[in-house]
């Protein structure tokens, strides 16, 4: 999860995720879910799939390439 700048609460998150070959979701459905298991406060506001998260040179996850998809 990444914060992106909003104008209420200053920062909030965004969910960047990928899926398995052949097993589509719905965002609403992940937010759904994170709703009824996590405080609201760590609920991401919104979530984006991606075919795959951009990585470093290291092989580590480039949150600041996140925040430019």
């Amino acid at each position: 999860m990444v914060g992106v700048p909003d104008a209420r609460l200053g920062e909030v998150g965004r969910a960047y995720v990928t899926v398995r070959p052949g097993a589509g979701t719905d965002p609403a459905d992940l937010v759904g879910h994170c709703r009824e298991r996590l405080a609201n406060f760590k609920v991401p506001r919104e979530v984006v799939v991606l075919p795959a998260l951009p990585r470093n040179a290291a092989g580590k996850v480039d949150k600041s390439a996140l925040g430019t998809v």
